[in-house]
Order: C-alpha cells, then sequence, then structure tokens
C-alpha cells in the first residue's frame, strides 16, 4: 500500500475542530439512511392517499437509488473541479427543494420523480463528506475519523423508522417529508457557515466530460481501489439482505413482537458503532489492512455458523448471537475500507468517492430482491445469502488487494 502524503502549502488551513466536523460530515452522509428508511412507516397510508398499489410507491425506493447512483458518477468530478462546497451547497439545495415537491405530490407518479430529484441532491452529501474527510486527512489519522462517523452514520437507519413513526403521530407522511426539508435547510445553513472549502485550487482538476471519463476508467482498473470497493459493495450486499428479511423472519417465522424486533435492530445497529469506536482506538497499534481482516473473517465466519446453527433447527439461538457479530463487523471493516480505498487517491478522491458509494448502492440494491426468491416462511435464504456475501467479500479483498500486504498507514492530519 502506498503511503504517499501530499504536502500542504503553510498557509493551508486545517481542522479546528474534528468533533465538529464530525458531526457536519455525519449529517451530509446521513442524508441518503435518513431518506430511505423514514417514510416507510407510512407506506400504506401513501398508497391509500395517491390511489396507488404498493408495487408502484416502491417505485419511490428505486427512483431514489437510481438517483443516488448517477447524482454520485456526476457531483463527485464536479466536486474534484471546482472544490467541494459550491456543488455540495448545490446539491443540498435540490435536495431541500425536491423533498418540498416530495411533500406537496398529488400523485405517486410525481412523487416518484420527485424522489429521483431527491437522490441527486442527497448524493452530494455522501460523496463531499467521503472526498472532504480525504482532503482534510491521510494514514490512520483518516481511518479514526471514518470510525468516528460511525456513531452518526450507524445510528441514522436505526433512528429513521422510529422517528418517522413518531411523526406520524402527529401528522401525515407528507410531514415527514417537510422534516426531511428541515433537515436540508439546517445542513445547508451549518455547511454554508461552518464548513470552509478543504479543496485548495491547486489541487483541483479540469471540468471537462473526457477527464472525468478517463478519472473513473483509471479507478476501475486500478486492481486494489477496486477490489477495495467491491468488497465494500459487498459488506453492504450482507448488510441490505438482512434489512430486507429480517422483519419478515424475525416477526413472521419466530414470532417477535414489533417492539422485540426494534429491540434486536437496534442492539445490532448499536454494535456497529462500538466496534467502529474501538476500531478507531486501535487503528495503528494494528495496521488497517489487518483490522479490515479481521472484521471481514469475523462476518463471514459468524454467517456460516448461522447458516450451520438453522440448518440444525436450532431456532433463535442460531440466529441472533450469529447476526449480531454480522452486523457489528461492519463497524470494523467500512472505516478502513473506506480509507485504504481512498488514500491513493487524493487528487482524485471526489470521482473515487463516488465511484466507491456507487459501487456500494449497486451491489447492495442485488441483495434486497434476492431475498423475497428465497422465501420469507424461513430464516435460512436470508442466512445463505448474508453467508454468500460475506465469502464474496472475503475472497475479492484476499485476491484483489495484496499489494502492501499490511504496512501500517502514516498517522497524518
Amino acid at each position: 500500500m502506498s503511503t504517499y502524503t501530499e504536502e500542504r502549502p503553510a498557509t493551508d488551513n486545517r481542522p479546528p475542530s474534528t468533533v465538529r466536523y464530525a458531526l457536519i460530515l455525519g449529517g451530509l452522509t446521513a442524508f441518503g439512511p435518513l431518506s430511505i428508511d423514514m417514510y416507510l412507516p407510512a407506506l400504506p397510508t401513501m398508497s391509500g392517499d395517491l390511489r396507488a398499489s404498493s408495487s408502484t410507491l416502491q417505485l419511490t425506493l428505486t427512483a431514489f437509488f437510481i438517483g443516488l447512483a448517477l447524482g454520485q458518477l456526476v457531483i463527485g468530478p464536479l466536486s474534484d473541479a471546482f472544490g467541494r462546497r459550491r456543488p455540495l451547497l448545490i446539491g443540498i439545495t435540490i435536495y431541500a427543494t425536491a423533498s418540498v415537491l416530495c411533500a406537496l405530490s398529488p400523485s405517486a407518479e410525481l412523487l416518484i420523480a420527485a424522489r429521483g430529484l431527491q437522490a441527486i441532491g442527497a448524493s452530494a452529501g455522501m460523496v463531499v463528506a467521503r472526498a472532504t474527510v480525504r482532503d482534510l486527512f491521510g494514514g490512520t489519522a483518516m481511518t479514526r475519523f471514518f470510525s468516528m462517523l460511525i456513531l452518526v452514520t450507524g445510528l441514522a437507519p436505526i433512528l429513521a423508522p422510529v422517528v418517522g413513526g413518531q411523526v406520524l403521530n402527529w401528522t401525515s407522511w407528507r410531514g415527514v417529508f417537510l422534516v426531511l426539508t428541515g433537515f436540508g435547510v439546517l445542513l445547508l445553513i451549518v455547511a454554508a457557515l461552518a464548513l470552509p472549502e478543504p479543496l485548495p485550487p491547486w489541487r483541483r482538476t479540469p471540468a471537462r466530460l473526457g477527464a472525468a471519463a478517463r478519472t473513473y476508467l483509471a479507478l476501475l482498473r486500478d486492481r486494489a481501489f477496486l477490489g477495495y470497493a467491491l468488497a465494500s459493495g459487498l459488506v453492504l450486499a450482507g448488510l441490505f439482505a438482512y434489512i430486507a428479511g429480517s422483519s419478515f423472519v424475525l416477526q413472521d417465522v419466530y414470532g417477535l413482537s414489533p417492539q422485540q424486533y426494534s429491540l434486536v435492530f437496534g442492539a445490532n445497529g448499536i454494535g456497529i458503532v462500538l466496534l467502529g469506536q474501538v476500531n478507531g482506538r486501535i487503528v495503528g497499534r494494528f495496521p488497517e489492512r489487518v483490522l479490515l481482516r479481521t472484521g471481514l473473517l469475523v462476518g463471514a465466519a459468524s454467517a456460516l455458523a448461522m447458516v450451520l446453527g438453522l440448518s440444525l433447527g436450532l431456532g433463535l439461538i442460531a440466529l441472533l448471537p450469529p447476526l449480531f457479530l454480522i452486523i457489528s463487523s461492519i463497524g470494523l471493516t467500512m472505516p478502513n475500507i473506506t480509507s485504504l480505498a481512498l488514500t491513493d487517491h487524493p487528487r482524485t478522491a471526489g470521482a473515487a468517492s463516488a465511484l466507491l458509494g456507487v459501487l456500494q448502492f449497486v451491489l447492495g440494491g442485488v441483495a434486497s430482491p434476492l431475498v423475497g426468491l428465497g422465501g420469507t416462511s424461513s430464516a435460512l435464504p436470508m442466512a445463505l445469502i448474508m453467508a454468500s456475501f460475506g465469502l464474496l467479500a472475503l475472497l475479492v479483498y484476499s485476491l484483489m488487494t495484496r499489494r502492501g500486504a499490511a504496512q501500517p498507514l502514516p498517522a497524518t492530519a
């Protein structure tokens, strides 16, 4: 692994408050999870209000995922060319405007279109947040910061359905999108006032379509980057399989109440946060690659143990402990894999961040329908899919990222 650390002019600003940056950038990366999960409890009500079938309303999720993918591919190179702030502020403005359109949509078709536009705006926060971390930090300092972001990004998908459910106690589903509008406006103000430009002009790249295409092609040809990106996507595919199948498995198959399911879901999410903080404390004593390999091994081994236990008919005791280890291990894998993927690309961090995010969502999006095809009358299909993705992630990592063995990255900021 290259230990390249780019020199900065003496006038370069350094981040005055790591906590402040963590809160702002964590909020930006939370755009996606909040926008995906907050309105899910309202889908049955929306179906009646908009006179649309449930399958039609599912297209609001599809449109959002497509918008995230396309938006990241466009905004990544733009942030490398014009700096991080301008594309970010424009993106958040688009997000807030589209959220208002979602709240006012009189039909499912207009809601689907507004959701696609909302996703394009949300993608700016997700791309720029990762790229900004690469601009401000290097080496183990970057990994520690990504571990700190887990505090925010790990809790967002857990809290989003809960917040959405509470909002529905006071207002309709349109109120959920107005809350998202307020979240966007708040982050727009905070980013405008408290987030200085982290990318100086001398490190920017020309804004040309051909140059952007060549950058993406070069990234795809980078064996190590592609290996980290694919492995991270496969890890998240396992998480998406869990999200898609766990409610049916735990409630329909094993008879857990909605409250008990929420406790299990929340405990697994807290596991991600806790292990992410452990990772931030021990990185530096152990190389990123060692910690990443450990996380992948724990996830894959736990998934295989879950498959074996369920095949033997052991019930919940074979499901819940391995499930906790699988989901918690993401707190160990994702900070290290993101840091390692971006570390060799300081001048194209926006494009690298975008491609990393696209591959994560594309591979993650494949997992949900696979769980449905496997059926929801047993926990075994979900377990098999999670184990398959976990083993593939470990295999891709082992075969494609051997360069640099386990050399620790320098702790630079």
